[in-house]
């Protein structure tokens, strides 16, 4: 457990208090060996406006004799700590930062950071200006390797400042999955250049259902915008410097309806159709029986693959409604043609299809576990959210990997009254009937934010924190390591930091109503949540 003055989200795996603290002035340097020269660089853009810190590359010996100094030192001496765990010694009068890999020193960095004054994050010249930290030392590793985020901008398209806004906070819960869903009914907005109709036609709507998912209000303004392949780039290169590992989904077969208004002969019936303003399942999705369709997937993935290094895709697979395909005459063929019995299994025809083809291309398949069936293939994560839990128990059991993204624990955009900080903070991710020897198949949480009614930047803030901040400690403090009450106390430090950052957040008094409020929370997922966030 953390001292009072020491504060750090997430919870460390060890932190020892030590006599004394080290006085963190412009005499201070900071000294890098060869692999550590792009944190050192990282770490001075945070310090040099205010300390005016020097880099000077070393030895690793000389770096940890060197006076007055902040030592980032990447060897292999600290095996146990893992890729991305790292060690922190502040001992006067040097600070020292060890990892093993990159990845571990940027998160020692981010540890390091929050106990700087929260001045620092402004990047103003603060003059003369000398920084009090505790002698203490501290081991750190992750429980989880997949601590992820995802944001919709199908619904709501917010645009690259806000995403890399988002980058920058995660970067310092060392969350380190970003999941893009970029494609639904209500927008497509990811620029394809074989198919410059998608963006041209799909990233249109002429308005926008609003007030809940039974509310007949529209707002009847037209919402666009799209990203281009440049700016997807861009973005990608930003996370990566952050170590941030960033996952594209391209929802399929259905929530397509994007798709289906550009391309109507990629459905069932033909035809015509309008990107959608309102939110919910729709019928139309893509045929399964006309061959042109897989044609037009694999060319779109084809561009994807390109774009994202990470070599995961996302193909979503949730809420397919067959209706369309049962009185489809090609849907039909194919499945006598395969000895399908059920059209529930034209999806599984679907996804081993495309699961084939990313194998083929190096890449591996990622879907909601709606996708999951007998017939499904093996190389594939399966995202959990809602299901029966018999099956998502056979199916770790034999092998497949899971990231944890339950309904009414991990989802970001509903009222607090439905989930509160406190359930997202205790949500354990392994289920409890799963033997021990299969826990490995469980690769993490992932939190997603659905925008259907976040149409700004200070919506979304209110909705994702600080429950994403609840996310980042679950997933990467030890179990026997957490603490609500202690999170609490340590919230109020970052929420401050947060706002330094240009961030905001939920009031503190609506993130845990009181028990009986929650006991009536289900009703509140029909409407619109409503609050306002504290912003810096």
């Amino acid at each position: 457990m953390l001292n009072d003055d020491i504060s750090i989200i997430p919870q460390p795996v060890r932190c020892l208090r030590k006599k004394g603290e080290v006085i963190l002035d412009e005499d201070y340097i900071i000294t890098v060996n060869e692999k550590a020269k792009r944190c050192g660089e990282y770490l001075a853009s945070l310090l040099r406006p205010s300390l005016k810190l020097k880099i000077q590359e070393t030895s690793p010996s000389k770096a940890v004799n060197q006076e007055k100094s902040i030592n980032l030192l990447i060897n292999d001496r600290y095996n146990h700590v893992g890729r991305e765990g790292y060690v922190l010694d502040i001992s006067d009068p040097s600070i020292n930062v060890v990892a093993n890999e990159e990845e571990g020193l940027f998160h020692g960095i981010q540890t390091f950071r929050q106990l700087l004054p929260l001045e620092i994050e402004t990047r103003k010249i603060l003059e003369n200006l000398k920084i009090h930290l505790p002698c203490l030392e501290i081991e750190d590793y992750p429980r989880f390797k997949w601590r992820g985020f995802m944001l919709d901008e199908a619904r709501h398209f917010q645009g690259k400042e806000i995403v890399k806004k988002l980058l920058d906070i995660k970067a310092l819960l060392k969350l380190n999955v970003f999941h893009w869903h970029l494609t639904d009914d209500q927008g497509w907005r990811i620029e394809i250049k074989r198919y410059p109709e998608l963006t041209k036609i799909g990233s249109k709507r002429k308005g926008t259902q609003v007030g809940g998912f039974i509310s007949k209000k529209r707002k009847n303004v037209s919402h666009e915008g799209f990203y281009t392949q440049e700016d997807i780039k861009e973005i990608i290169a930003y996370a990566q410097e952050r170590f941030i590992k960033i996952i594209p989904e391209i929802d399929m077969p259905g929530h397509c309806m994007a798709a289906l208004a550009t391309f109507p002969e990629l459905s069932c019936s033909g035809g015509p159709f309008e990107v959608p303003q309102t939110f919910g399942i729709k019928k139309d999705v893509l045929c399964i029986g006309k061959e042109k369709v897989f044609q037009f997937v694999q060319n779109i993935l084809e561009e994807i693959i390109e774009l994202f290094p990470s070599k995961i895709i996302h193909i979503g697979g949730d809420e397919v409604p067959t209706s369309r395909w049962k009185n489809c005459p090609d849907c039909q063929k194919r499945m006598i043609e395969n000895n399908l019995k059920k059209e529930k299994q034209l999806q599984t025809y679907f996804s081993n299809r495309i699961m084939d083809f990313l194998n083929s291309k190096g890449c591996k398949t990622m879907g909601w576990n709606q996708i999951l069936s007998k017939e499904l293939k093996n190389n594939v994560i399966i995202q959990y959210w809602m299901g029966n839990k018999k099956t998502i128990l056979e199916n770790l059991r034999k092998g497949k990997k899971f990231v944890m993204s339950k309904f009414g624990s991990v989802y970001l955009d509903y009222n607090y009254k439905f989930t509160p900080l406190r359930k997202i903070y205790k949500y354990e991710p392994i289920p409890k009937k799963l033997e021990k020897s299969y826990h490995e198949n469980v690769l993490g949480i992932e939190a997603p934010l659905w925008t259907e009614w976040i149409s700004n930047e200070r919506r979304l803030f209110w909705q994702a924190f600080p429950r994403l901040t609840a996310v980042a400690e679950n997933a990467w403090s030890l179990k026997r390591n957490k603490n609500l009450e202690s999170f609490k106390m340590r919230l109020e430090k970052f929420n401050q930091r947060l706002r330094f950052l240009g961030g905001g957040h939920a009031r503190m008094h609506e993130v845990d109503p009181p028990f009986f409020k929650t006991l009536f929370g289900i009703f509140t997922i029909f409407k619109e949540p409503k609050g306002v966030a504290d912003l810096f």
